[in-house]
């Protein structure tokens, strides 16, 4: 089976999980990290139906002065938008009615960005993850210099290898409601 059939057929299954055992928990608690005070320019989203929860992280964020930018689904990629936390800047996905995205204009240089966070649904032991399948996180994190990191529930990080493509991009660390787990790369 090649990885791409294993990373649809792991999808489904993780997808049901997830629903099945969904509780909301607060991952405010990163904006004190090392890694996310040192930051001035960071990359989040707006998480939807039964994603870790975002908000209180961006939240806190906005609060400690941070600079907060938002992916915007372009053809293929992801473009950045600075954010101030008004919900009158976003609206749904041109991609997909599920996700909010802003509607400022997109900042031109991506380098800026020195932290980002990134959704997953599972997160392997080597800082690999298994994202929704469109592979606009993989393509954009290609290109930038920042520290990521995974957002997951308990219990979503992987005992056993993910199945990896060559445009896969680990993550520098995975995070749960009461874990930060940083990656060595």
């Amino acid at each position: 089976m090649s990885a791409s059939s294993e990373k649809s057929e792991l999808r489904t299954r993780y997808r049901f999980e997830r629903r099945e055992r969904y509780v909301d928990h607060s991952f405010a608690y990163l904006a004190s990290s090392i890694e996310f005070a040192k930051a001035e320019n960071i990359a989040s989203y707006i998480s939807y139906a039964d994603e870790p929860s975002t908000k209180e992280l961006n939240a806190a964020l906005l609060k400690n002065g941070k600079t907060l930018f938002l992916p915007r689904i372009i053809g293929t990629n992801l473009e950045w938008v600075r954010w101030n936390g008004s919900d009158t800047e976003l609206s749904p996905s041109q991609f997909s009615k599920k996700i909010i995205e802003p509607t400022g204009p997109a900042i031109s240089d991506n380098s800026q960005i020195e932290l980002v966070i990134v959704p997953a649904l599972r997160i392997d032991r080597s800082g690999y993850r298994l994202g929704q399948g469109g592979g606009f996180y993989d393509r954009t994190l290609a290109n930038m210099k920042a520290w990521t990191i995974g957002l997951i529930h308990p219990d979503e990080i992987s005992s056993e290898d993910l199945p990896r493509e060559d445009f896969d991009i680990p993550l520098s660390a995975a995070a749960t409601p009461d874990l930060l787990l940083r990656f060595n790369k």
